[in-house]
Parts: C-alpha cells; sequence; structure tokens
C-alpha cells in the first residue's frame, strides 16, 4: 500500500467529506420527458451514496434551451419540476453522509442541432471538426462563429442552470470547462481563432470562462461550492493536445487560482500518465501553480490506483467502476483485487437496462 489517505476525511471549505472518494460525472442520456432523468439514474446516484460514496456528481446538465444541448435524452435543471426532481435525490444523498455536486455545460460546436431547439450550434470559431459524431455517423455541421450577443445568451444559461441547482439544494456546482465542449473550445487555440477580446493569448481566450465563475458565483452562496472542471483531451479530434504547452496550461490554471472557485477538477486518461513532453503527470502539474484543492479521475479502480492518485491530488473520483460495481467504495477500502472495466462494458450507461 503506497499511502492510507483514501478513506481519511477532507475538509473542503465548511464541509467535511467522510473519505476522499467519489462518483465521476458521466453522460447518461436518460432523460426521457421534461429533462428528467429516469427514476434508475436518480436512484443510483443515491445507491453510491449509501454504499460509501464521499461525494456524488450528477451527470453533465445543459444549461440554456437553444445551444446547449450535444447529445438525446440531456438533463436540465431550470423548471420547478426538474428542481423538484433533483431535491428528492439530494436530500437522499445527503441523509446517506455524501455530498451532491451539479456539473453544467455547453456542448459548443459538438452540439446536435437536430436536437436543439434552435436548430443550431454555437462556437468560439466556425472551424470544421475533423471526425464524425458518433451518434449519427455524419459529420458534424459547421458551428456559427459567436457573437457578443451569444456569449452573453450562454453565460446567462449557466446562470440559469446555477440558480436552478441552488433551489434543488446541492452543495456545490462544477462547472464543466474540459473535454472540449464550449468553455474548453475558448480556451484552447486549436479550437477558438477569435480576433476579438475572446482570442489571441490564453489571458484572452480564458475570458469566456472567467465571465462564466463571476457570474455563476454571483448566484451561489458563499457557504456552497464552486468548482471547474479541465482536461487536455476532448471528446473529439482525441490527438490534439488542447493546450499547446506545460506553460500554456499552467497559465490557464494561475489564473483559475484566483477566481471565487473552491477546487480544480483535473480530468484525464489516466491519472498517471505524463503531460506535456514532462515526467509530471496532470495532477502535478497543476498543484505546481496552485493551492486550491485537487480533483482528479482517470483510470482509477481499485485501492492501489486510487492511493496512488491521491499522492498528487486531495478527492479521487472513479466513474466506470462506480458505473458498473455497485459496492465499488467497500470493495477499495477492503482492498478487493480489482481489474478496470472497459468502455464496452460501461456503454450500458446508454441502454435502458437498470444499473445494479
Amino acid at each position: 500500500m503506497i499511502n492510507n489517505k483514501a478513506f481519511t476525511p477532507f475538509q473542503l471549505k465548511n464541509f467535511q467529506l467522510r473519505n476522499r472518494l467519489g462518483v465521476a460525472p458521466m453522460t447518461r442520456m436518460s432523460s426521457i420527458r421534461d429533462s428528467i432523468p429516469r427514476q434508475d439514474v436518480l436512484d443510483f446516484l443515491v445507491s453510491r451514496a449509501l454504499n460509501g460514496a464521499a461525494i456524488v456528481y450528477t451527470e453533465a446538465i445543459v444549461t440554456d434551451y437553444e445551444s446547449a444541448q450535444g447529445y438525446p435524452g440531456q438533463a436540465r435543471l431550470t423548471t420547478q419540476r426538474q428542481i423538484n426532481s433533483w431535491r428528492t435525490v439530494n436530500e437522499a444523498i445527503h441523509a446517506a453522509g455524501a455530498l451532491s455536486i451539479m456539473q453544467m455545460f455547453h456542448c459548443g460546436r459538438l452540439a446536435w442541432p437536430e436536437i436543439n431547439p434552435a436548430a443550431r450550434s454555437l462556437a468560439p470559431s466556425a472551424l470544421p471538426i475533423k471526425q464524425q459524431n458518433p451518434l449519427t455517423s455524419q459529420p458534424y455541421p459547421l458551428a456559427d462563429e459567436m457573437s457578443v450577443f451569444d456569449i452573453h445568451h450562454v453565460i446567462n444559461g449557466f446562470v440559469e442552470t446555477a440558480r436552478g441547482a441552488v433551489a434543488a439544494g446541492f452543495d456545490g456546482i462544477e462547472i464543466h470547462g474540459a473535454h472540449g465542449y464550449l468553455i474548453s473550445q475558448f480556451l484552447s487555440a486549436y479550437s477558438n481563432q477569435r480576433n476579438d477580446e475572446y482570442g489571441g493569448t490564453p489571458q484572452k481566450r480564458y475570458r469566456f470562462a472567467q465571465e462564466i465563475i463571476a457570474a455563476v458565483r454571483a448566484v451561489v452562496p458563499q457557504d456552497q461550492l464552486l468548482f471547474f472542471r479541465i482536461s487536455d483531451w476532448g471528446v473529439v479530434d482525441m490527438e490534439v493536445s488542447l493546450f499547446n504547452s506545460r506553460d500554456e496550461y499552467q497559465t490557464i490554471i494561475r489564473l483559475l487560482s484566483e477566481e471565487p472557485i473552491d477546487a480544480i477538477s483535473v480530468s484525464t486518461y489516466d491519472y498517471k500518465l505524463p503531460a506535456f513532453g514532462t515526467d509530471k503527470n496532470m495532477a502535478q502539474l497543476t498543484r505546481e501553480v496552485s493551492r486550491l484543492p485537487i480533483i482528479i479521475c482517470g483510470r482509477i479502480y481499485d485501492r492501489t490506483s486510487a492511493e496512488e492518485a491521491l499522492l498528487d491530488a486531495d478527492i479521487a473520483l472513479s466513474a466506470k467502476s462506480t458505473l458498473l460495481n455497485p459496492d465499488w467504495f467497500e470493495d477499495v477500502r477492503t482492498g478487493k483485487e480489482m481489474t478496470a472495466y472497459t468502455s464496452e462494458e460501461a456503454n450500458i450507461a446508454y441502454t435502458e437496462t437498470p444499473l445494479p
């Protein structure tokens, strides 16, 4: 055993986590009507809290109604019916002793226009995506380059969704700035080729994220948590690094560290892989320039991987393992031998089959 950190408490702002492990946010596409997930999907979140998770994330919630949605069956959180459904879930998660976090995002140029009310997709720049949409087997349509009016409208969508999360009783909110979705598209020179105040230098590309953080923080009570998620990979054109270098990534981390957020959530393919041609992993590179708590995910599937990940981070999230193994937290606690699940095995998340 490398250390014994996974099952020690952690103080996160005014919340004490009972351990350092949680359920990562995962797309489920299970909303049948009213943009509310199926009951079995909501029950899954509660069951993982009952089974030992310290922190439980929602799947990513889409923000504005016009252009945010990128997949069919996604959830929203702006109507009273949606708020009421999530409030019940949060009460059960809290009763089980865990924290609940709502993750929200806008898909940007990865949106599927046919499922958006406005039948359009938006992006910082009108640039083609190399790969086909895996859901339609067709090329992604060329997104509209966002005007400043579009930018302000999209920011308001984040604010309204954050208001819904507060009303529903979440302990915190995570702004999804990773995986090549809209905020990530602004951060990356690969997808942001603007020449106005939202493009060019890393500082200018960061402005969109900064304005979202400021607007959301203004409607989230100070005693509730606000996180920001970041990655160096995207769900399309996966071979492309979203940041050009270690220096560029750390510039963004330094800027984030000056914001009124409570943790940086770093999403990786594999927590231990070295990044940007260095001998350091993403958590280590983040820690070099930030004193904020670090949340890490990426191939964390047993006690050894959890403890290794926690050498460089404060909280470790697992996705596929928590999805497919209801007893994962107890199995980690006892040091049970386990192997990593495959993406193919996790595809059950996108079916109507209830999880164990």
